[in-house]
């Protein structure tokens, strides 16, 4: 069983940054993709960036792309989302997701817990 366990969320003014983590225990963390969602009071779960098991290929959402960096960690078992030029439509709860195989399309199958980011105008 996979735990995924985000940490980085508070609150920033708009134009700001901020660095989410995800750190995974339970399974050999190079063997699956990890991905990065998102879901707003009032709206569903939405996508926001996903990464191969070796970094190699990513996928950015276009509300996204160009503001946030994803990368990941296999030695500790981490993954992580910079997030730059922060808008108040970011404002979301964010969750770590873990993909059932090496690539973003075979699914997501584990969850975290969500960290909260906030984006004051």
């Amino acid at each position: 069983q996979v735990q995924l366990v985000e940490s980085g969320g508070g609150l920033v003014q708009t134009g700001g940054s901020l660095r989410l983590s995800c750190a995974a225990s339970g399974r050999t963390f190079s063997s699956y993709a990890m991905g990065w969602f998102r879901q707003a009071p009032g709206k569903g779960r939405e996508f926001v960036v996903g990464i191969s098991s070796s970094g190699d290929s990513i996928n950015y959402a276009a509300s996204v792309k160009g503001r946030f960096t994803v990368s990941r960690d296999n030695a500790k078992n981490t993954v992580y989302l910079q997030m730059n030029s922060l808008k108040p439509e970011d404002t979301a709860v964010y969750y770590c997701a873990g993909y059932l195989g090496t690539s973003i399309f075979t699914g997501v199958r584990y969850w975290g817990q969500g960290t909260q980011v906030t984006v004051s105008s």
